[in-house]
């Protein structure tokens, strides 16, 4: 299982748009430094013939706590079942607080880590990517709630389209 976070504002993701000859498309915004943090998980069978993509969208930055808060909400909708855990060097990942948690759960949770500086080993970058090129491409939202909405509804899109979860891993150059 890869886990991974990323930020968004109300700020859009600026893309390529068509408009009519002769009329650029204007994009109007409030700049509002408002954020939002997703944390996804994207786990694979160890087979090979199912993923699953879990995720949680809150405001503000995620820390150590609320990561521990997503896992264990992670282990229930596992059932406790074993994961191994591959993220990257996150300070949060890394902190005291972090490391005598998941040492606790050894039951269930093997953590590993990417290499430094390697975002493109993770299958979840481009799961962020895809969900802000497409739900949140040119979204001037009116606040953070309309953020939120449009990025879960991406991010369930997501979660139904199994073979773009192996897509996402694929582009890793990263098998099972």
């Amino acid at each position: 299982m890869f886990q991974d976070e990323s930020g968004l504002s109300e700020r859009p993701s600026v893309r390529r748009t068509w408009a009519p000859r002769g009329e650029t498309p204007v994009l109007v915004q409030a700049y509002n430094w408002k954020k939002l943090s997703v944390a996804g998980a994207l786990a694979y069978r160890w087979d090979g013939r199912r993923c699953q993509f879990y995720f949680a969208v809150r405001p503000g930055s995620y820390d150590s706590e609320s990561l521990i808060g997503f896992l264990e909400q992670l282990r229930r909708q596992r059932r406790g079942r074993a994961v191994i855990l591959v993220w990257d060097g996150l300070p949060a990942h890394r902190s005291r607080r972090m490391q005598a948690w998941w040492r606790s759960q050894r039951r269930w949770l093997q953590v590993e880590r990417l290499p430094s500086y390697a975002p493109e080993l993770n299958p979840l970058e481009p799961v962020w990517g895809n969900v802000k090129g497409r739900e949140l491409a040119n979204l001037c939202a009116a606040n953070l709630a309309e953020v939120a909405g449009e990025c879960r509804k991406g991010l369930r899109r997501v979660q139904r389209q199994q073979r773009l979860g192996f897509g996402f891993l694929r582009s890793t150059g990263l098998s099972l």
